[in-house]
């Protein structure tokens, strides 16, 4: 049986999954649900993700849902070319990053993204400084790892960079909001500001089948 994916446009979550399933060269079905509709709250979606977020990962009878248990899972089910490591030690390094940009990077993502994707909280002017602070660290901190390597962790891409990649997109894509002008990021333009981040990037961008995985909705 097919491998289904459940998905929602422009979740850094469902894209990390998808990159995962076009790296590994594997066939699935797409099952986009449109948040403006609730599909992702309807009854027979909740039966596979009680949470009624996305993404959902449905293989056979094996369902599975958070990304990351949907990125290791697909990497132990089908192990080629392997995106958690070949070594004990290449994978504490893929762990590490992807925890440190969870435990950082994502947290302070969302105190920046929600207000300028949907205008709630514009007036917590200095919690967005204070995340927008954090991130502009953690992007340097990249940045200046990925001045010695191509890829974040070992010699071709991996899950580090898999499930980093969408959340910097999404952080770009809020500072590119009107909304975000009064705040002065410094973000945009990536290869002005983390030319390294931005070569790291375009190498992503160049994967076959990127395009199936960008956001339908980012594209108009």
């Amino acid at each position: 049986m097919a491998i289904e994916l459940y998905w929602g446009s422009g979740s850094p979550f469902a894209w990390r999954v998808m990159l995962t399933l076009e790296v590994k060269g594997l066939e699935y079905q797409s099952k986009l649900l449109e948040f403006s509709k609730g599909e992702h709250k309807a009854p027979d979606y909740l039966q596979l993700n009680p949470r009624g977020k996305v993404p959902t990962l449905k293989d056979g009878d094996f369902v599975v849902y958070e990304s990351l248990a949907m990125m290791s899972y697909l990497d132990r089910k089908y192990p080629a070319p392997p995106l958690f490591g070949t070594t004990a030690e290449e994978s504490g390094l893929i762990w590490q990053t992807i925890s440190e940009c969870e435990s950082y990077f994502t947290s302070a993502g969302d105190k920046v993204v929600r207000p300028m994707f949907f205008g709630k909280g514009l007036d917590q002017v200095e919690e967005i400084q204070q995340a927008a602070a954090t991130i502009r660290q953690e992007l340097k901190a990249l940045d200046d790892k990925l001045a010695r390597r191509v890829w974040l962790v070992g010699e071709t891409i991996s899950a580090a960079d898999i499930a980093i990649f969408p959340m910097i997109q999404l952080i770009l894509r809020a500072a590119s909001k009107e909304a975000a002008q009064p705040f002065n990021f410094n973000w945009l333009p990536l290869a002005q500001y983390f030319p390294n981040l931005a070569r790291w990037a375009g190498r992503i961008e160049a994967l076959p089948n990127y395009q199936r995985t960008y956001p339908p909705h980012w594209k108009a």
